[in-house]
Parts: structure tokens; sequence; C-alpha cells
């Protein structure tokens, strides 16, 4: 596993802006109404630093992810990634960016379903033609699934299907990891798991990461919480 950074640099690390978001707004067609989602939000997020997004439901902060990911354009402002400003480029340019600069991991897995363990992790290795085997070796053995490498997701149980989901978005060694109520369809146990692993292997990586959730003891680990409330930031 790559070498963990020293204390002294992930200080140094948290006090560099990576992502910059600024005036963000996100509207959206319902019926015969547009209904305003993310109202004039301003956010960034530092090089290494774990954030906590949370908030009611409909307070908008999985549309806010999404727009800080470059899954979807805002109406109006801008986002950010270190001097490239994301929310200007066409979707070639946004898949590039993604591959080697993001991960993601989500609520609901989003394994492939005909890939095993290995190529799961594998895949945005593959995609970007950037194959490496012994990174991929690592990782399965970094999220304790070397007995599962050749099994494929529905063979799995939850807890290790976000294990895999996990080691894929650290494989490209990402400047910043996004994850969309990553423990939200597991137990408490697997629950803890896994966020443990996500933290040990941020730490590793030195990845910036940005959660949405519910879980207070989640926003317990996390370097800052922003609160959301009707689309916009209250804290």
């Amino acid at each position: 596993m790559t070498s963990s950074p020293s204390a002294e640099n992930l200080t140094a690390l948290k006090t560099s802006a990576l992502l910059t978001a600024s005036q963000l707004n996100k509207t959206v067609q319902v019926g015969e109404q547009k209904l305003s989602i993310i109202k004039d939000v301003d956010i960034h997020v530092n090089a290494g630093e774990f954030v906590v997004i949370m908030g009611k439901s409909g307070s908008g902060k999985s549309t806010l992810l999404g727009l800080l990911a470059a899954l979807d354009y805002p109406d109006s402002g801008s986002v950010k990634l270190a001097d490239q400003t994301l929310s200007s480029l066409d979707e070639d340019a946004l898949a590039v960016i993604r591959q080697r600069e993001m991960g993601f991991v989500f609520q609901s897995f989003h394994l492939l379903p005909t890939l095993t363990v290995a190529e799961n992790i594998a895949f945005p290795l593959d995609i970007a033609r950037r194959p490496n085997k012994a990174r991929v070796d690592e990782l399965i053995e970094a999220v304790d699934l070397g007995h599962r490498r050749n099994s494929l997701p529905n063979q799995l149980s939850g807890g290790e299907q976000q294990r895999t989901a996990v080691a894929r978005a650290l494989v490209s060694q990402p400047k910043i990891v996004f994850a969309d109520e990553p423990t939200g369809n597991l137990d408490e146990q697997n629950a803890n798991q896994v966020m443990q692993l996500l933290l040990d292997l941020r730490q590793q990586v030195g990845s910036a990461l940005v959660v949405v959730t519910h879980d207070p003891a989640l926003a317990e680990m996390a370097d800052r919480v922003i609160t959301m409330h009707d689309g916009r930031i209250v804290h």
C-alpha cells in the first residue's frame, strides 16, 4: 500500500483548497413547475480534508454532491477542481477528469454485475488504459477480499459489495472521493467497517473525502460538517 502522508503533510494539505464551488444554482422541472433545489451555494473542500454534508431528506444534499462531482451541470455558478473549471467542460473532458482525479462510492454499490471483485476494482484503471495489477492486488488485500477476488457481485454480502466499491473508488489514487450515503444499505457492524476502511484508505492515499450522510457517527469523524436546509448551506 502507498505509504501514509506524514501528519505535517496532511496538515499542509488541508490548508490548500482543492475544490471550490461558487454561487451554485440548480432547478428541476416537476410537471409544469420549476423547483429550485440548490440556491446560491458556495463551498470549498481542501486537499486531504474529510467533509460531511448533512440535512433532512429533500434538503439538496445529493444534488449538491452531483454538482460538485461534475455528474450534473449547475444552471449557474461554477465548480473548480484545482485550476480546472468543471462546469465549463464538455462531457468527454469531464469523463477524463472523473477517471483520473475522482473516486465514487454510492449507497447502492453500482458494481458491474458481470465482473468479478478484482475486475470491478480494476475497472477505472482499465477504462483509463492504465492497468496496474499490483495496485488492484494491494487493495483486494486491504479490503480483506482476497478469498472473494473471483466472485461476482451477486455472490457477495452487502458489506463485501461496498468494500469492493470502496477499493474501486481508491484504485486510481484520486485527488477527491465522493460518497453518497455509503453506509445507508448496511447494518451497523458493516457500516462501521466500511467507513473505517474508507477513512484508512483515504489517509494512505491522501484523497479529500466528501460524504453525504444522515449518520451522526460519520459526522463525528469528519474534519468539517456542512448542514443544508431547503437548498442552502445553513451551517
